[in-house]
């Protein structure tokens, strides 16, 4: 249909204007049918005229009113939130939080849609990038098209999941605590936030000020009663005074990284690190280090793993882009005394962490560098298995070569994303290997993130 509203340019803006620049539509709003969800949390629609929305706060099959946040007169597309509802979806629910919504808090993307339903976008978004990106359906990779909840994280239609055991606050000139909104620097104050854990909401973070401070994060340990909050002060500012309602250990970070891109965090009282509880061990996590966020998140996917593996004793595994050591961990209990693991980290304190953790298993050893520049160098010219968890933009090509030439029986991918999945799994498709199961599971609930485990295996001769 036609704009519902006109876009508000002056006449000096509009395109074709001598030397002036495409005019934006931020603010021109579209009455338009929501098609499919895609990558990213957002569903897609056209305008009368063709141009395609990305549209946030939406369903699919919905008639919504959509106001366009960013995009020109010139842009291959725009994006928009809908903020009036013509025809609801069947899957639609009244959002459970107050900061959510078109313009508010960027962190949920999905508090409209009923719990089993965000699940069903999840794996929609998984089967689009599979096939676009690498060419395969559910079928090929052994899927069978579920998102799996996490243990404990059923709930009603209208309530939300406190899973979040780390939550980075920002905070405005005010010294009031916030979350960003979404593709904004700008700060949407609350006074709570639903998705956070438990352990983290009686810290009582929101309901103090926070005077030349740039952020704190509220991190509460799975397995232990360790609490910890990192505190960024303003430029120029001053460590405020940190009185919260736990017994919290307080870190201070500097706004400077170093050599490595590593925030530089220095501790100001208590444990400089928290102890995680995952897969039989304690697994000690330095101030800012990386660990799952949701509480059972470590233990599925070390189960995913190792079923997918199959280790045997005496087997020579790899643990790649290793963290603090969790699978690692797993795999040296499986391979046993005959066996060894190697793993490759590039974080210093997550290595470090890492040695520390595994000290008691002789056959484990923890490499520092990236996973193409070190592998080469370790001598190693076989691998009977192999775990890869990667970052966000996935391994690429380079390194999944590197693996394969290895010439492991199985591999285990753990994916953060779905697109950088899809784009590895085509990589190691050129290099002999094909998937052999998958499983997905909903690891971030009332997001568009999803997390999924992939086992490959060395395609069949003649196939």
């Amino acid at each position: 249909m036609s704009p519902a509203t006109p876009p508000t340019t002056s006449a000096a803006a509009q395109p074709g204007t001598d030397g002036a620049a495409p005019a934006s539509l931020a603010g021109r709003e579209y009455e338009v049918e929501v098609g499919p969800v895609a990558h990213g949390g957002h569903c897609v629609a056209r305008t009368e005229e063709g141009r395609v929305l990305f549209v946030r706060h939406a369903l699919p099959g919905e008639r919504v009113v959509a106001r366009v946040t960013e995009g020109r007169e010139d842009s291959r597309f725009l994006r928009a939130d809908a903020v009036e509802i013509l025809e609801a979806s069947k899957d639609r629910v009244e959002q459970p939080c107050p900061f959510a919504g078109p313009g508010l808090c960027g962190g949920c993307d999905w508090q409209h849609a009923a719990p089993g339903a965000q699940r069903r976008l999840k794996a929609s978004v998984i089967a689009e990038q599979l096939q676009r990106l690498a060419g395969l359906s559910a079928a090929d990779v052994g899927w069978d098209g579920t998102v799996e909840p996490a243990p404990g994280d059923k709930v009603p239609k209208g309530e939300v999941p406190a899973w979040r055991t780390r939550v980075q606050y920002a905070v405005d000139e005010e010294g009031r605590v916030g979350l960003r909104r979404h593709r904004s620097h700008e700060i949407q104050p609350i006074d709570r936030c639903l998705i956070a854990a438990p352990g983290v909401s009686e810290l009582g973070v929101e309901k103090r000020a926070w005077p030349q401070t740039a952020a704190v994060e509220a991190v509460a340990a799975t397995g232990s009663g360790d609490r910890q909050v990192l505190v960024t002060p303003s430029p120029g500012g001053r460590l405020p005074l940190v009185e919260l309602d736990r017994p919290v250990s307080v870190m201070r970070v500097e706004e400077s990284r170093a050599r490595g891109g590593e925030r530089t965090v220095h501790r100001v009282h208590g444990r400089p690190y928290v102890r995680e509880r995952a897969a039989d061990r304690t697994w000690r996590i330095s101030a800012g280090g990386f660990w799952q966020v949701h509480p059972k998140a470590a233990d599925l996917l070390v189960e995913a793993v190792m079923t997918g593996l199959t280790p045997h004793k005496g087997d020579m595994a790899l643990d790649l882009y290793c963290g603090a050591g969790l699978f690692a961990g797993a795999l040296a209990e499986r391979v046993g005394e005959k066996g060894a693991v190697l793993g490759i980290e590039a974080s210093k304190r997550a290595v470090e962490d890492a040695r520390h953790n595994l000290a008691d298993l002789d056959r484990v050893r923890v490499e520092r560098g990236t996973v193409e520049k070190v592998l080469p160098r370790t001598g190693i010219t076989e691998a009977d298995i192999v775990v890869l968890d990667p970052p966000r933009s996935g391994a690429g090509r380079k390194t999944v070569r590197q693996i394969a030439a290895l010439g492991p029986r199985r591999i285990a991918y753990v994916a953060c994303d779905p697109a950088a999945l899809a784009r590895d799994l085509a990589y190691f498709g050129e290099e002999g290997y094909v998937p052999h199961f998958m499983r997905a599971f909903d690891l971030f609930p009332m997001t568009h993130h999803v997390e999924c485990v992939a086992i490959l295996k060395p395609a069949e001769k003649g196939s």
